[in-house]
């Protein structure tokens, strides 16, 4: 994900206990990790705050982390890792100004282009390895995978292209709930006014029914809903325009509502095994049952909005603020993981026990990946992207990597 539209009605409220109080008790129910047997399971554009602000080193949190050896990274030594470079480079893009990453950055940027072994020397030399482990000291998580999708648009509305994809919209309030002294989970909550009382913004439901609270705050319409329902899940993507050229969208926003697996309420409902409630076998669904389609859609009561990118860019924007790399980027949890690090995954490729062990940076977010044990995989562009995004769902352990020296109290 990445910055938000800017706009004169995003307030930053503060006023008497009474009005916390109901902020509060309006706020729409913290997000929860989707069932491993709902798929998709990344809004990532479409889910958490962009993180606008690194986690101060001081504060980042230890107790999930354990001292590793390189030799202890399966398939460490075979995996190419100057395949990361350049995105190792558009990391220290935004961390070469922060301590501790000031001198690996610098480092890293007066290299030209490393070969396999001198990249592999480079980060045994400035990094140390941990790995990552769940509450309980376990270290089996969850990888699932996510991509940037083509749909068909138009700028303007037609018959063909109704289905809007919104704008932030104007009357969208930001709540910044710490300011209030309240530690929720998520610390910004959303909500709009409703004459003088602060109520949550609008759920899914309301903002496509025919009422269109949202008319006027179109940056372009598509032809299936369906699609566009999934450019929400994976949050950034390109839309093949009427009459040529291409737009490029990402995430700008959200409603702040949680985000549901429609692919555990097909489940749930008998109307797909677990086997098939993949991105492909949803959409599958959707088109023998178009009757039922809305009320599916509806369950996910979450809703995205985008922002028109600029052209040029060598793919989505991340959380991060910088494009993604294809098969070297992930979103993870920066509660655990800090926005920008190397992060190295064990894991197997979709719907295989081929081993996919490999260095990645986290560049990204998203509302359903929770935990340190978590990632989602970024596999680009394109239909081969997506039928392997839709189709991960593998065994995940994580080390991630932090420059020599950090954090300052050492976890040696």
């Amino acid at each position: 994900m990445h910055d938000t539209h800017s706009s004169k009605s995003r307030w930053r409220l503060a006023g008497a206990s009474a009005l916390v109080l109901m902020l509060l008790a309006c706020r729409s129910t913290p997000e929860q990790p989707a069932p491993p047997a709902a798929v998709p399971a990344k809004p990532p554009a479409a889910a958490v705050e962009p993180a606008t602000t690194p986690t101060p080193v001081a504060a980042f949190p230890a107790q999930h982390l354990r001292r590793a050896l390189w030799n202890e990274l399966p398939g460490w030594a075979e995996d190419d890792h100057a395949a990361a470079w350049s995105a190792l480079l558009t990391s220290c893009s935004t961390l070469r100004n922060q301590e501790p990453w000031r001198a690996v950055c610098a480092e890293a940027q007066a290299l030209p282009k490393p070969g396999r072994a001198e990249a592999r020397r480079f980060f045994e030399a400035f990094f140390l390895p941990y790995r990552l482990t769940q509450p309980d000291g376990g270290s089996e998580g969850l990888a699932t995978g996510y991509y940037e999708p083509l749909l068909r648009g138009s700028r303007t509305q037609t018959p063909r292209y109704r289905f809007p994809l919104y704008g932030v919209p104007d009357d969208l309030l930001i709540v910044d709930l710490p300011a209030f002294n309240a530690e929720p989970r998520d610390s910004r909550a959303r909500a709009r006014l409703d004459g003088r009382r602060v109520v949550p913004y609008f759920d899914r439901a309301q903002i496509e029914s025919p009422a269109a609270p949202l008319r006027g705050r179109e940056i372009a319409w598509v032809d299936d809903p369906v699609e566009l329902f999934f450019l929400q899940i994976q949050g950034s993507g390109r839309l093949e325009l009427e009459g040529g050229g291409v737009m490029r969208v990402g995430f700008a926003d959200h409603n702040g509502h949680p985000y549901r697996s429609i692919g555990r309420f097909l489940i749930d409902r008998g109307e797909l095994p677990a086997e098939r409630a993949s991105m492909q076998g949803i959409k599958a669904w959707a088109q023998q049952n178009p009757a039922k389609l809305r009320a599916v859609l509806e369950h996910n009561p979450r809703y995205v909005f985008f922002r028109e990118l600029p052209p040029g860019l060598d793919g989505p924007l991340g959380a991060q603020g910088v494009p993604l790399t294809p098969r070297r980027s992930i979103a993870a949890d920066p509660r655990f993981v800090p926005l920008g690090a190397p992060v190295f995954l064990a894991t197997t490729w979709p719907l295989s026990n081929r081993p996919l062990n490999q260095l990645m940076l986290a560049q990204d977010t998203g509302s359903a990946i929770r935990g340190a044990v978590r990632a989602d995989f970024f596999w680009g562009y394109g239909d081969e992207a997506g039928r392997e995004a839709g189709r991960m769902k593998q065994q995940l352990r994580m080390w991630v990597l932090l420059p020599r020296g950090y954090p300052p109290n050492g976890l040696e």
